[in-house]
């Protein structure tokens, strides 16, 4: 007897599966609050040197005082982080003879002033990490991820060994005590450590929401509880968005997208352990206890004996049985993913497609001026084009199955691309509507990757591959913003590297086995 047996005995898709995923939906509307924070807590606003001795300027207007103090660009903007070491009066007279002697000019010598029309600080306005220190500001979004990283390994192991409701709960907290600190924040070292960490926590939930809900759903609504799921990370987005424009100071900022943490922790009380993972850990009367609350809210309260089994053949015998097959108390750590065959081409493979998906995916969520509208509009149209693509990726992947749907929505995203490095810069109408469709695209890879690999894993092995694959795609959301650093070499060559990954990548897909209507492998037997 299978677990989908049991599911189909108690109900595989009633009131007790909705409770659990709208429960399980509320943290995942926190992850790309955070994930995407990046774009406002380290926005940049236009600066310029800030000038000494100003009173001796009183005559002069603002625009006139930065005139013969800063010099300006050749589309006539001031520069941002050069000043001249003595006031340039003569450009009163004639402001288009810019001086042709560069010793005059130097590097800004009294800090800078920046445009507080958009923000009142960000963390580029605190800590000055503008110019030669604009490095630092691009790292605290790889900290960040480095901290998802090192969250991937850490969780998808303890989650396995542990369970998943116990390692979700405590991603939580530590996402709540973290983020609090990087909110309290009083140097930069500290928001590094801070935001690293928190990192660590949200992995956890990132990882551990999908597989938790889908471990208690029958083979027929796998589908639409990922993609249901995945839905709340696009309005997560959305709400990103709206929370940046009305809260633009940076410590509240944090507070803001951390504070509805604790909501999730309070709600995770009414969601159980799977069963899944009780019953291939030999934990059945925890896995009887709570597939008797199933039953009761789905309205099956005969469900303990099947009608295909003998009278006598109860619940908890079934149980049993299911435990002893499953060989509880056998260890299993990342190193089983790869030591049989099967195991290994699909750990290999999955792990490159979920490089190609994230790194595409943050390369285009972390350009948010591709639109010609302010960031706030942008963040926003992003998420509201992920609804679509995740609404025709639940037909898709049920039509022509998951394997066909990862490849292609990956390959395409690196067609739009790339055919944005082809088609000219005036062609601005073209271009975004390229760019919308790769957006499109990309979301569309994220949400099939996440559901494709939770099936492809069987259950004793589920968090760890779920794990190593968070792991590698961390690393691609790492790398993702300093490629944009490659234009100094070539103005396209970031777009030229995003379109080749994801085509690599996604072609790496088609050597996938399906998953479509097939039940989810319980130990590694199954799979090989």
């Amino acid at each position: 007897m299978k677990f989908e047996d049991l599911l189909l005995e108690i109900g595989g898709f009633g009131r007790f599966q909705i409770l659990i995923l709208f429960i399980l939906c509320l943290p995942r509307i926190n992850l790309p609050m955070h994930f995407l924070l990046h774009n406002f807590l380290a926005a940049t606003p236009s600066h310029h040197c800030a000038i000494p001795h100003q009173e001796e300027f009183v005559n002069l207007t603002t625009e006139e005082v930065l005139l013969i103090s800063i010099p300006r660009e050749p589309d006539g903007t001031f520069r941002s982080c050069e000043m001249f070491s003595r006031p340039q009066f003569h450009l009163l007279l004639n402001s288009s003879l810019q001086p042709e002697n560069n010793s005059i000019i130097q590097h800004c010598q009294h800090g800078w002033v920046y445009d507080h029309s958009q923000f009142t600080s960000t963390i580029s306005t605190q800590w000055d990490l503008v110019c030669e220190q604009r490095g630092l500001n691009q790292a605290t979004a790889t900290f960040f991820f480095i901290g998802v990283t090192m969250g991937a390994v850490v969780f998808g192991y303890l989650s396995d060994r542990f369970g998943r409701k116990a390692m979700l709960l405590l991603s939580l907290v530590c996402a709540v005590v973290f983020g609090m600190l990087s909110a309290a924040s009083v140097s930069y070292s500290m928001l590094a450590i801070t935001r690293t960490l928190t990192g660590v926590a949200l992995s956890g939930v990132s990882l551990i929401v999908l597989p938790l809900g889908m471990e208690w759903v029958d083979i027929q609504h796998r589908t639409f509880s990922g993609i249901l799921t995945s839905i709340f990370w696009s309005i997560g987005n959305m709400l990103l968005a709206m929370v940046a424009y009305l809260v633009r100071e940076w410590h509240w900022l944090l507070v803001a997208v951390t504070g509805p943490c604790l909501l999730s922790i309070v709600c995770l009380w009414w969601v159980p352990e799977s069963a899944r993972w009780l019953i291939a850990n030999g934990k059945v009367k925890q896995a009887h206890r709570h597939l008797l609350r199933c039953a009761r809210m789905n309205g099956r309260k005969d469900f303990a004996i099947s009608p295909e089994l003998s009278p006598s053949f109860h619940l908890s015998q079934a149980l049993r049985r299911m435990a002893t097959e499953k060989k509880p108390g056998r260890s299993y750590s990342y190193i089983s993913l790869f030591r049989t065959p099967v195991l290994r081409k699909i750990s290999l493979c999955s792990g490159a497609v979920w490089f190609g998906v994230a790194f595409s995916y943050y390369g285009m969520s972390m350009n948010l001026t591709g639109f010609g509208l302010n960031m706030y509009l942008s963040q926003f149209v992003f998420g509201v084009i992920e609804i679509p693509a995740k609404m025709i990726m639940y037909v898709l992947v049920n039509r022509i199955g998951r394997r066909q749907s990862q490849a292609w929505a990956l390959i395409l995203t690196g067609l739009c691309i790339g055919a944005n490095v082809i088609i000219p810069k005036p062609f601005t109408s073209l271009r975004s509507i390229v760019a919308i469709m790769g957006k499109g695209f990309s979301e569309a890879a994220f949400t099939t990757v996440f559901l494709y690999t939770s099936e492809l894993y069987p259950t004793v092995l589920r968090q760890n591959g779920m794990g190593y694959t968070s792991f590698v795609a961390r690393l691609g959301g790492a790398l993702a913003p300093l490629v944009f650093l490659l234009d100094e070499v070539w103005r396209s060559l970031p777009e030229v590297t995003y379109c080749g990954v994801a085509v690599c990548c996604g072609s790496v897909a088609f050597l996938l086995p399906e998953t479509l209507n097939v039940r989810l492998p319980e130990g590694i037997e199954d799979i090989e």
